[in-house]
């Protein structure tokens, strides 16, 4: 299918030019809306309609659970496509087939199929496609015409009825809760981002759910009754018990309509259990009514061996330094829940760097509790926040929220304040970094000495 033929026709000629054209596209912005991904899917015959989707939304929580399901997918012998953002390391990190990403040369060729696409829609009253429409078009061409996944896992980007990957009619969707993110999009009520959400619901397609809010669970009760699609509930149809913890995971017993089963799993923080278990009742639904066939040992296997990078991550011993991708409220209130759990330690060090996009209020007097000493850095990306006044918001909550004997520290560099980090770490200590992902996907470059990273959403 040509997804590897460079002649001098091509626009692009290399990885790092096809890379370079797409993220050339994000001053395009995030624009709602299905417009333009259908017109560059219909010039390209459809070609999501040949494949199976499992797709996932929520506020958090949603790449971990992707993570749960490829890997128990994989390890029962289905071969999947994994199609996630933003990415920690490299920009071929979002289109995984069996976990596996999507080769260089692949990428290229695929870029400059969509290219004149792109050129064209342009052209028109609908204006150029974003970077993430895009992306979403390549994933769509590389898994429908060149690795043909059994299944694939299909996460959001922002919200669910108007996202791009809401173009594909999924066999079964998931929604791992809802939060106060993205507001100045997705609205400033849990009703009003639970609706959103919403909006993956299809009709006849069955939904699992591990929202908690009553309003939230109420729009999505009241969604599937419309759509006509069967609704599991945490809470009412399966539910979770945790049975066990140590420094090597924990252990929690599965109850479902149609089973119970006790599950392990390595990523840390009670959270995971209740993402792991909406994943198995996703899992049982495929068993169940789609003629998925799984042995009990692979689904263990499965949850076991599932990974997520930068989600209470710990990267490194000598000091001990944890990374955690917490950037809105509900993800810094699991974050002081789960560290003190998880971890012993003298002081809690705590290096953050965040988005101006965001509201940093609430994610604080979350976290300001449990830190001795915060180091407020920024982000080596364009919207970031100025360290400033990130600090001057820690200033505001300081006498309500904060130890008595905090330190608070300013160092716009996010490199001098990583080696601060670690110089003020010792071995009783524990060393966090948290706060937005291009953050993340830097220090841990840094501290994993990865040569190639490229970070982004």
């Amino acid at each position: 299918m040509g997804a590897t033929e460079e002649g001098n026709s091509q626009p692009l000629r290399s990885y790092a030019e096809a890379v370079d054209w797409i993220n050339g596209l994000i001053p395009f912005g995030i624009r709602p809306g299905l417009e333009r991904i259908e017109r560059m899917l219909e010039m390209l015959g459809n070609p999501h309609r040949k494949l199976k989707f499992i797709h996932v939304a929520g506020t958090n929580g949603k790449g971990s659970s992707c993570a749960f399901l490829t890997s128990t997918l994989l390890r029962g012998g289905y071969s999947v496509g994994t199609f996630t953002s933003p990415y920690i390391t490299k920009f071929t990190n979002r289109f995984q087939y069996n976990g596996e990403d999507i080769p260089e040369n692949t990428l290229l060729g695929l870029s400059n199929r969509l290219y004149p696409l792109v050129e064209q829609i342009t052209g028109t009253e609908l204006g150029s496609p974003t970077m993430f429409e895009v992306s979403t078009a390549l994933a769509i061409l590389y898994y429908a015409e060149v690795c043909y996944p059994d299944v694939v896992v299909w996460e959001t980007g922002l919200g669910g009825r108007m996202d791009v990957t809401n173009i594909v009619t999924p066999i079964v969707c998931l929604i791992t809760n809802i939060g106060m993110d993205h507001t100045d999009i997705l609205g400033d009520t849990i009703e009003q981002i639970a609706s959103e959400k919403a909006g993956i619901i299809k009709p006849g397609v069955p939904v699992v759910s591990c929202a908690e809010q009553p309003e939230a669970i109420q729009v999505f009760k009241q969604t599937a009754a419309a759509k006509s699609s069967t609704l599991y509930l945490l809470g009412e149809e399966f539910s979770y018990e945790r049975t066990g913890l140590n420094g090597a995971g924990q252990q929690f017993l599965f109850k479902g309509p149609f089973r119970e089963l006790p599950i392990e799993i390595t990523l840390q923080g009670e959270h995971q259990c209740k993402n792991a278990a909406g994943a198995m009742m996703v899992l049982e639904i495929l068993r169940q009514y789609m003629a998925f066939v799984f042995e009990d040992e692979d689904i263990l296997n499965g949850f076991k061996g599932a990974a997520w990078a930068g989600r209470l991550e710990l990267v490194q011993d000598h000091p001990r330094v944890v990374l955690d991708g917490a950037h809105n409220p509900e993800g810094a209130e699991t974050l002081a829940r789960s560290i003190p759990e998880i971890y012993r330690y003298r002081h809690l060090n705590l290096m953050m760097g965040m988005l101006s996009n965001k509201h940093h209020r609430a994610y604080l007097e979350h976290i300001l509790p449990i830190v001795d000493t915060l180091i407020v850095t920024e982000p080596d990306f364009r919207r970031k926040m100025d360290a400033e006044a990130l600090a001057e918001l820690v200033q505001q909550l300081r006498e309500a929220k904060a130890k008595p004997t905090l330190e608070l520290i300013v160092e716009p560099d996010w490199r001098e304040a990583l080696e601060l980090l670690r110089l003020r770490t010792t071995q009783e200590d524990l060393g966090v970094v948290s706060g937005t992902l291009y953050l993340i996907s830097d220090v841990r470059a840094a501290l994993l000495h990865q040569t190639d990273s490229e970070k982004g959403w």
